[in-house]
């Protein structure tokens, strides 16, 4: 199958394949930002299936990471090793949440491995990592460390940054770790996008609220002239509205603080919307750092 792979202006576009993809925050933002996104992978049923009504284009597998070669990729996605522009990876973070129980041992803090292993072996120009800013705190520092230090065994320029989304047009306050890692023959050096928008506060989105309580770790109510808070996969966010009323925020309302389309389409109960919105990377803060990507590195 003939796949194109240039845009309007006769440029070949970026090739992504983004691992751990989840419901699709990530792509979105690489869409965005004008990559053609070769294959997904994610092991969660409801997100595949949520991916796959938001981006009929992009093949998906709903698949164990650790069941999987990079042969098969390559030979699915008709690529040589080295030819990939960037391998996007979101690994599971429960274990290293500080939302969460904060487990050394747990499971999932290993599936960076997997991660790792298909840059090892597919070799792309860039990779980026994205995960929680509680990687890098307390109990969990050592893990960090193991990381970096594999990452740049690779022979890879690699650099760590928490980025908030609130800087990145997004109006919710969300810290993440970023990993960019660059091939060593490609003689680019590791940076950051500059943040250069207005933080964009709830109450400019959803001008109703007037107060917002975050009801997971604590009960304060406080005002809608800032970013919401963290939103996470537990329900946990009310509003107090200028009526008096006070609910629970609705689907359509953490779209807008994700920086979600309202044309985005979620599947499921009510709470698996939201878990998928909570674990989900932030569109437009990802569109900022493919675009930058794209723009200082891919050139």
């Amino acid at each position: 199958m003939y796949v194109l792979l240039v845009d309007i202006s006769g440029k070949m576009k970026p090739t992504l394949i983004s691992l751990f993809s989840g419901c699709g925050g990530s792509s979105l933002g690489y869409k965005m930002a004008d990559y053609k996104e070769l294959l997904a992978i994610d092991f969660d049923k409801n997100s595949i299936e949520t991916f796959k009504l938001n981006f009929s284009e992009i093949p998906c597998w709903n698949k164990d990471i650790t069941k999987i070669s990079s042969n098969e990729i390559l030979d699915f996605c008709n690529l040589k090793i080295d030819e990939l522009d960037v391998l996007d990876g979101s690994p599971p973070c429960q274990g290293f949440s500080s939302a969460g129980k904060r487990k050394v041992n747990d499971n999932r803090n290993d599936l960076f491995k997997e991660y790792i292993r298909f840059v090892k072996e597919l070799r792309p120009k860039v990779f980026l990592m994205e995960n929680v800013s509680g990687m890098t705190k307390g109990k969990m520092k050592g893990k960090y460390i193991e990381i970096m230090t594999s990452l740049k065994d690779l022979d890879y320029n690699v650099k760590s940054a928490i980025l908030n989304s609130k800087y990145y047009g997004v109006p919710q306050s969300r810290e993440r770790l970023i990993f960019i890692g660059i091939r060593k023959d490609l003689n680019k050096q590791v940076s950051f996008p500059q943040s250069n928008e207005k933080i964009i506060n709830v109450s400019d989105v959803i001008p109703n609220a007037i107060k917002m309580n975050r009801e997971q770790f604590d009960r304060m109510w406080k005002d809608t002239n800032r970013p919401s808070y963290t939103i996470t996969k537990r329900v946990g966010l009310k509003f107090q509205f200028k009526d008096g009323n006070i609910r629970r925020a609705n689907i359509s309302e953490l779209k807008i603080l994700s920086s979600f389309p309202q044309d985005f389409k979620f599947i499921g109960s009510f709470g698996e919307q939201w878990a998928r919105i909570g674990n989900a990377v932030m569109p437009k803060f990802m569109y900022h750092l493919a675009k930058h990507i794209k723009e200082t590195i891919l050139v």
